[in-house]
């Protein structure tokens, strides 16, 4: 059988992430695939409050290649800094429509989030045009693969096959309010936490499929109340049903290149 893998929210750390795929044996010394009957799946957020972003997406675009070219596969879910940092290229300051007086825009929310001009200035069309092109979800040996702790992907539809067609037709679009309405809903989280959390992830579930939910986007850290240096490993919760494996890379914290087990 295949063993899978995932890893999440490297915020513009590629040395982390490739000590972290070398330790787990995806990677070899030279940063290269280790062309093994794997599968790796990143769960998005390459850029932003780290200093670099386009030096994650390389990487990963290389493993991309290799692992096509070789053994094993590697697969990328868009996560929500990925549309931020799309959505500042495309739109930078230009206003966002909304009732009421507001100054929203893409390029305030993004320096409020860590955004890095150098990222801006590296990141090429073709790195656009392949990012547009990339999932919001995925399911793999009974896991449901997702960025963001919400259920609100159910906005765009009922399946995956569905939900993930919509988006890439609406990152396709011009309209500024479109786009913003993918990166309100994907900075959404903790649909899974407290006394509903397993009773949105076991509906969640049901409409997409797989048995355990494994997300990124919340440090598992500041659910548990402790420094993020101080994580060991991801956090299995709502009663079984969610896995958490943001590590808090870019705030001290491990990049966690878990391995998903059978349920």
């Amino acid at each position: 059988m295949t063993a899978v893998y995932a890893v999440s929210d490297i915020h513009g750390h590629p040395d982390k992430l490739a000590a972290a795929l070398q330790e787990a044996g995806l990677i070899d010394a030279e940063g290269n695939w280790s062309n093994q009957d794997v599968r790796l799946w990143f769960l998005g957020d390459f850029f932003d409050r780290g200093p670099d972003g386009v030096g994650v997406l390389a990487l990963v675009r290389r493993l991309v290649a290799q692992a096509e070219a070789g053994q094993g596969e590697v697969r990328v879910l868009l996560g929500n800094h990925e549309i931020l940092a799309l959505g500042m290229r495309k739109f930078g300051d230009t206003f966002v429509p909304h009732e009421g007086i507001t100054s929203r825009s893409f390029e305030r929310s993004w320096a409020l989030n860590g955004g890095q001009d150098r990222d801006q200035e590296l990141l090429t069309d073709d790195d656009v045009a392949w990012l547009l092109d990339q999932p919001m979800l995925g399911l793999d040996a009974d896991h449901l693969l997702m960025h963001s702790d919400t259920e609100e992907y159910l906005d765009w539809g009922d399946s995956i096959d569905e939900i993930n067609a919509n988006v890439r037709a609406e990152l396709h679009s011009d309209e500024i309010t479109v786009w913003w309405e993918i990166w309100r809903r994907m900075t959404s989280r903790y649909a899974f936490r407290g006394e509903a959390g397993p009773v949105v992830a076991a509906e969640l579930l049901d409409r997409l499929g797989g048995r355990r939910i494994v997300h990124g986007h919340s440090i598992v850290a500041d659910q548990l109340g402790i420094d993020p240096a101080y994580l060991t490993g991801p956090l299995l919760y709502a009663d079984g049903l969610a896995l958490g494996i943001d590590g808090g890379t870019f705030d001290g914290g491990p990049c966690l290149v878990v391995k998903l087990l059978p349920i």
